[in-house]
């Protein structure tokens, strides 16, 4: 079993819904048995939630991406609409079922995520971005999720606001930055890190075996050999036949540890590490 720790497949800027559908039918054929939607705003967190919840093992979480605060005059993040998302996961359906946040069902969200700081673009507004952090860092401790994080071209800011929070656990996404980086993270945290289709053309330090989480990202990153062509989970498959190449491991091993290692930080309702 492979798992899609990171994509966006419930967003119809990048996907219609039958792309979607087909997708997910070419991940399954590849061995790809589990999915997570991640949501970047409070209303594409819902978008997920509820891409979710018409899937089998498709689950999702709640976000607001950092580039969120960018021309804002107020963080982003406000307790009403987290109650909102709460919500959708509480309120009685049609069919009458009760379901309770956190009891694992797909309404419910595995994560908090993407978080994080973001310091690439212009424009940028550090302090915002630090605020709205530290806000979705407590919304993870105070309910005991993991959290997704997004860190670009700030990562001696992100050391600093974690070590507040040492109860957060987490998967660093998509991690672009140096080996001096990646050895702080390794040594300094419990946190995963992210591998997706950038690694398969690029030169980033990869990360023991024992810390990777796969990852597409998609409809970003494609890996090769696909590049050009728009990226989708069951390219998971492509990026830990990479890995198994790169680290020298059998790719039944790649397989059974990056399983492993998301059961452990997101604690699927059906894992088996339960």
């Amino acid at each position: 079993m492979l798992i899609d720790t990171h994509c966006h497949l419930h967003d119809r800027q990048f996907f219609t819904e039958e792309q979607a559908e087909e997708m997910l039918k070419r991940a399954r054929d590849k061995g790809v048995e589990r999915i997570i939607c991640i949501g970047t705003d409070p209303k594409d967190s819902l978008v997920a939630r509820d891409f979710a919840e018409k899937h089998e093992n498709v689950y999702w979480t709640y976000g607001i991406h950092p580039e969120e605060t960018t021309g804002r005059e107020e963080c982003p993040f406000s307790e009403h609409v987290w109650r909102q998302a709460k919500r959708g996961a509480t309120e009685p359906r049609n069919d009458g079922r009760e379901l309770a946040f956190r009891e694992g069902v797909s309404s419910c969200p595995i994560a908090i995520g993407e978080i994080g700081l973001d310091y690439h673009s212009e424009g940028y507004d550090r302090e915002a971005q630090i605020r709205l952090f530290e806000e979705m860092l407590q919304l993870a401790v105070d309910n005991d999720l993991p959290v997704s994080f997004h860190v670009r071209d700030a990562f001696p800011d992100f050391f600093a606001v974690v070590s507040n929070f040492p109860a957060v656990r987490g998967c660093v996404h998509s991690f672009t930055d140096s080996k001096k980086t990646l050895r702080k993270i390794l040594e300094t945290t419990d946190f995963y890190v992210g591998v997706n289709g950038l690694a398969t053309y690029s030169t980033l330090p990869t990360p023991p075996l024992e810390r990777v989480l796969l990852e597409t990202d998609a409809p970003f990153l494609t890996p090769a050999p696909f590049r050009g062509i728009i990226n989708e989970p069951g390219y998971i498959y492509e990026i830990a036949q990479w890995l198994s190449t790169k680290l020298g491991v059998e790719f039944e091993i790649i397989e059974k540890e990056t399983t492993k290692n998301a059961e452990r930080l997101f604690n699927f309702p059906d894992s088996k590490l339960r």
